[in-house]
């Protein structure tokens, strides 16, 4: 996966593995409350709504992010899960800084069980 957006320069495959490195403490600290560790994730000109109302608002007690999956690649981290107890799969796809810190995040859930 290249970038997205012109002109920027594909990061270094440490910088991507930190990236998601950084995915994988955001859910932890999501999931235990920790705001300023979330937080401290963020690119610096970036703050928690830009990635998306599912990740900046606190999730309900006792919700918790499962993580199945995790793959990485240039700008982007893509997590693939389920919110527990809500049984709610999900897709985060996240774009990193040239740091490796936390940019965006678009945010699919799957489709519900065919009836």
């Amino acid at each position: 996966m290249d970038s997205r957006h012109a002109g920027r320069r594909t990061p270094s495959r440490v910088v991507t593995d930190s990236g998601a490195d950084h995915v994988r403490l955001a859910y932890h600290y999501l999931d235990t409350g920790d705001r300023d560790g979330y937080g401290s994730l963020l690119d610096t000109d970036v703050d928690a709504a830009a990635l998306g109302p599912d990740l900046a608002r606190p999730r309900p007690p006792g919700s918790r992010h499962l993580i199945t999956r995790i793959v990485a690649d240039g700008d982007c981290v893509v997590a693939m899960g389920r919110l527990a107890p809500q049984q709610h799969d999900f897709v985060d796809v996240f774009t990193l800084s040239a740091e490796g810190m936390l940019r965006t995040c678009r945010r699919y859930y799957g489709a519900g069980p065919a009836h």
